[in-house]
């Protein structure tokens, strides 16, 4: 990618960040806090070792989230059920990864990861399916499933398979130690001094390969030009030999299998089993990201880290007394807004760039298509 591409990826959600800034300190200010005070806590206490580690942590399910959200997004998808199709696989992930006792550990991984990635492309092929064969909206749909999973199944299952423990959360059994995944801990160390209290999730490895994959698909092989041929013109897809049908089910399947892995940073890195108390809302977080983004990996990266350091970072004005802690929430909606009318405007300008474009070859070709007529 040039310059330009970059700038164009990058640029938006940096320049969201900043006048959300802005916006954020008028806030602080009308609400009797000091800005400049406020920010230097959060500047100060973000860039500490642990706290950019937590936000490291925090960042990868929010990627993987903002993956399986932009891969169906490239089809103008909008599916809105990476909630449902990532509980649900670490539900049944869990389960499995409790139930097949110690493996050999790269096995003992390798299952869990399949199974997650299985269960959450099932359940997000059903909505592709319901799509192609019954024309059900995939935001209907998704939001059904979304309810099915997390309050119908995994409650139900989670009732009946649950163990008894001594804690009162509803949970399951536990992994085994050799279907854990290692932390970059020692790595780190190598280079700095030794980290307190946090461990960096290796899953931040995988996360990294989904995103190095998700661009080199649809940027450099058929599978991506046809799902993005789809969505820029379904008909004119359809016309060239790319069968729609199929496409959409494949991107949902596609979508829901990077779904399947937003849980296992915590499943296999921390948690190490699934409880009531299992982290919820990062399907919903991870659209804000893509959209931050712009469905972009290296977009989705930076949206992810500008969240996942805010959320981590803002903890510091609650127990200094700085402002309230959900300025940051503020923050995020801001940044949102913001990125959303930067991308309208920047698709509007290529809109004008390209028809000026076109308009100059077509201008060229009829002085050229003049002067041979004159000859």
């Amino acid at each position: 990618m040039n310059w330009k591409g970059v700038r164009r990826v990058v640029g938006p959600p940096l320049a969201a960040v900043g006048l959300a800034l802005l916006v954020a300190a008028l806030v602080l200010l009308v609400s009797g806090a000091d800005p400049l005070v406020a920010f230097g806590n959060i500047w100060e206490y973000g860039t500490r070792l642990e706290t950019l580690i937590e936000a490291f942590n925090r960042a990868t399910p929010l990627y993987l989230s903002g993956i399986a959200f932009a891969i169906a997004m490239r089809m103008n998808l909008f599916q809105i059920g990476v909630e449902g199709q990532y509980i649900l696989a670490a539900f049944f992930a869990a389960y499995v990864g409790a139930g097949v006792g110690s493996l050999f550990p790269p096995l003992h991984v390798l299952i869990v990861l399949v199974v997650a990635m299985i269960v959450g492309a099932a359940w997000a092929g059903l909505a592709g399916w319901m799509k192609v064969t019954r024309n059900v909206h995939e935001v209907i749909s998704t939001i059904m499933l979304n309810a099915i999973a997390v309050a119908g199944v995994v409650s139900f299952l989670l009732g009946r398979w649950k163990i008894e423990s001594e804690s009162l959360d509803t949970r399951l059994g536990d992994i085994a130690p050799t279907g854990w995944f290692p932390s970059l801990n020692p790595i780190v160390e190598l280079v700095t001094r030794e980290i307190k209290r946090v461990e960096l999730t290796g899953f931040i490895l995988v996360a990294a390969l989904v995103g190095i994959a998700y661009h080199l698909i649809m940027n450099r092989t058929r599978l991506g030009y046809d799902l993005r041929a789809t969505g820029a013109n379904p008909w004119a897809a359809e016309a060239s030999g790319v069968p729609p049908k199929r496409t959409i089910v494949l991107a949902m399947l596609l979508s829901g299998a990077v779904a399947g892995l937003v849980g296992m940073a915590d499943l296999l890195g921390d948690q190490h089993f699934y409880s009531l108390r299992f982290p919820q809302g990062l399907g919903f977080a991870g659209i804000a990201v893509a959209l931050l983004g712009r469905n972009h990996a290296v977009g989705a990266a930076v949206a992810a880290l500008a969240f996942g350091w805010l959320e981590r970072a803002s903890g510091v004005l609650e127990v200094r007394g700085d402002a309230p802690r959900e300025i940051v929430t503020i923050m995020v909606g801001v940044i949102i807004l913001f990125a959303v009318i930067a991308y309208a405007l920047a698709q509007r300008r290529r809109r004008i760039e390209a028809a000026a474009a076109a308009s100059a070859q077509v201008e060229q070709a009829h002085v050229g298509g003049a002067e041979e007529a004159d000859t």
